[in-house]
């Protein structure tokens, strides 16, 4: 790894313009298997530090809830909302409120924030659909199809039904592969709309297209009522609530990423949840999927209107 020795306890990382330390970057976070070679923090490092500046487009200005491996996959998992009193004072922090209270919440706007975490054991980060200085209002909308059991097929098909009906819609969107078992459909939005407002559309949608296909598709929070059918999970659409960050790394054998793919990808059959790891992902990162996307969010009001007028 450029930068790191391996050999020490501690080293350190040239990250923009600061000098990050490194604390143990021998430590296995990954460890290997009988597809590759174990992970080290130096690796996951180096990692974060070559995905930035694909990265942090995605996390600027955005709360984040962090989820952390300091033992690797083997150890516990904690997710963190609040900031430690411990972090550097260059860190950026975001105070906002909470049922009860307030939380302060770490912002990712740079590349030393970015090793920083990573040298944390920060594997995955989850972000806000809110921005730390709009909090109240959303400007992403995020339906989370997830599959009954670990099938990609049911999720790619369900994915197009969504991309037809947003379509209809007029609403452009964006996907993302979880790294995990599932797809997220994101519709960038333009920052008006309260999430109560946000969350009951994106409801209203999912209904939609269940009712279209309900054989096949469901609505039903309750796992044991779904009868094998994917899940139009919208309740990431809830203030506090996140979904994971593009080109996080998951906590899965491998070190699967979560990838922005196009429209165009979805149909090929080697793209699965999994499909790209932290060994891979920069060369799609250097394609731009998400490239065709406008760069301004809609407006709910119109696409409202003609959701009710396809379901009246």
């Amino acid at each position: 790894m450029v930068g790191v020795t391996r050999a020490a306890e501690t080293d350190s990382v040239r990250a923009g313009n600061r000098t990050v330390p490194i604390h143990r970057p021998a430590k296995v976070l990954f460890p290997a298997t009988g597809h590759g070679a174990g992970l080290t923090k130096a690796d996951l490092v180096e990692y974060y530090r070559s995905v930035a500046p694909y990265m942090l487009p995605e996390l600027k200005g955005r709360p984040l809830m962090l989820e952390r491996h300091p033992d690797g996959l083997d150890g516990p998992r904690f997710m963190q909302k609040n900031t430690p009193d411990s972090y550097p004072e260059w860190v950026r922090r975001t105070e906002l409120a909470k049922k009860g209270g307030t939380v302060t919440h770490t912002v990712c706007d740079n590349t030393a924030t970015l090793v920083f975490l990573a040298d944390q054991a920060c594997l995955s980060f989850h972000r806000w659909q809110s921005r730390a200085d709009r909090p109240d209002t959303p400007d992403r909308l995020v339906f989370d199809l997830d599959p009954a059991e670990d099938d990609f097929e049911p999720v790619r098909r369900a994915a197009t039904q969504l991309g037809e009906l947003l379509t209809e819609l007029r609403l452009p969107s964006a996907l993302l592969t979880t790294g995990s078992r599932g797809l997220h459909v994101i519709v960038p939005l333009d920052g008006r709309s309260g999430f109560d407002e946000v969350r009951a559309f994106a409801g209203e949608v999912a209904e939609t297209l269940a009712a279209r296909d309900p054989d096949r598709l469901t609505t039903e929070v309750r796992t044991g009522a779904r009868g094998g059918r994917l899940y139009l999970d919208i309740q990431r659409n809830g203030y506090a609530q996140t979904a994971v960050a593009p080109f996080s790394v998951r906590a899965r054998e491998g070190a699967p990423v979560a990838t922005p793919i196009s429209w165009d990808q979805l149909a090929d059959p080697e793209v699965t949840a999994r499909r790209w790891t932290v060994r891979d992902v920069l060369d799609q990162a250097r394609t731009r999927p998400w490239s065709g996307v406008p760069a301004r969010g809609r407006s709910l009001t119109a696409a409202s209107g003609r959701l009710r007028s396809l379901t009246a």
